[in-house]
């Protein structure tokens, strides 16, 4: 839910310019506003909407921005807006599912500086950051790293090294994570709930790690993907339930799953032959049986019953309506 216009960080928790090694007003005017319009008949569209708002973090004085790729994925029609409320053009340049990241490109001068790219290898837990939003101080929040560990997501998706941080923006979605220095270590993706030693839960949110870029960015400039092989996709949602067990908790479009009737309950027992202990073990031995259009067996258990079923990957890439996006 879009939160109202005039909302602002408590000032409590806004970051403190006098407590910091860099120009604060200077990285924030970095992160930029940003809608994206999605057509309503795209494969996107059901889970994550037709009208997206988050921000991005500006990484080059071309206007090149950096940002969460659910935010602009099949999108038709993108505008970036600066700290000075001016509305820019932007167009839609990469979206890579391993990582997340997604990168947009002003189509007019932003006027705007460029973050410099940190080491997010080098954090600790206990380093003091700033989570940027878009809209200067009133907008951020002065918070630390909680933890940086591996992270694996319901709709197919694994990374290491997740950067962890609380306490939690309330609009956390393309938000720049600025370290020590005012450099650039991730952007944010999601809130997730963690339960503290007394009982209680408190929110997070996890920053995808800005050293994950570094290696592919060239690559999705120069060919909107990284140019490797895509991994196998079944187009399923599946989580770890309270017996540890991996299930399946929803099935996307038209997908391979879906073709192969796998249904919302199901359990994966074993994929490939190889028994499944957890969700990041699921995803990991998926993505060893070979590219995009391997055949996948799974055993499945359905009420009581076990049963095998082979479903035929996909490219996930494939199912957007922009090739470019992969």
């Amino acid at each position: 839910m879009p939160l109202p216009q005039d909302w602002r960080i408590p000032p409590e928790f806004q970051p403190d310019p006098d407590a910091l090694d860099f120009d604060l007003d200077r990285a924030l005017a970095a992160v930029v506003s940003l809608r994206a319009a999605i057509p309503e008949d795209a494969f996107t569209a059901e889970t994550l909407g037709t009208e997206r708002e988050g921000q991005g973090a500006v990484i080059r004085e071309d206007g090149l921005v950096l940002t969460i790729g659910y935010l602009m994925a099949e999108a038709e029609e993108v505008w970036l807006t600066t700290g000075d409320g001016r509305a820019v053009q932007a167009e839609p340049l990469a979206y890579d599912f391993v990582s997340g990241f997604g990168l947009v490109r002003a189509l007019t001068p932003l006027g705007a500086p460029a973050l410099p790219l940190g080491n997010s290898r080098r954090i600790e837990p206990g380093d003091p950051v700033v989570v940027g939003g878009a809209g200067g101080a009133a907008h951020s929040l002065a918070a630390e790293i909680v933890a940086t560990q591996e992270f694996a997501g319901y709709w197919e998706y694994l990374i290491e090294d997740a950067i962890f941080t609380a306490p939690a923006h309330p609009n956390w979605g393309g938000t720049a994570l600025l370290g020590a220095g005012g450099e650039l270590l991730g952007i944010g993706s999601l809130q997730l709930p963690s339960r503290t030693s007394d009982g209680r839960v408190l929110p997070l949110n996890m920053s995808v790690p800005i050293d994950l870029l570094k290696p592919i960015l060239d690559d999705l400039l120069r060919f909107g993907r990284v140019d490797r092989p895509s991994r196998p996709w079944l187009g399923l949602y599946a989580m770890e339930d309270e017996h540890d067990r991996v299930a399946v908790v929803g099935l996307a479009g038209n997908g391979p799953a879906r073709k192969a009737e796998l249904r919302t309950g199901d359990l994966l027992r074993a994929v490939g032959g190889v028994p499944v202990r957890s969700l990041a073990g699921f995803y990991r031995t998926l993505w060893s049986l070979g590219g995009a259009g391997v055949d996948v067996p799974l055993t499945v258990e359905r009420e009581g019953d076990v049963f095998d079923v082979v479903l035929g990957s996909a490219d996930r890439s494939r199912f957007l309506k922009s090739a470019r996006l992969h």
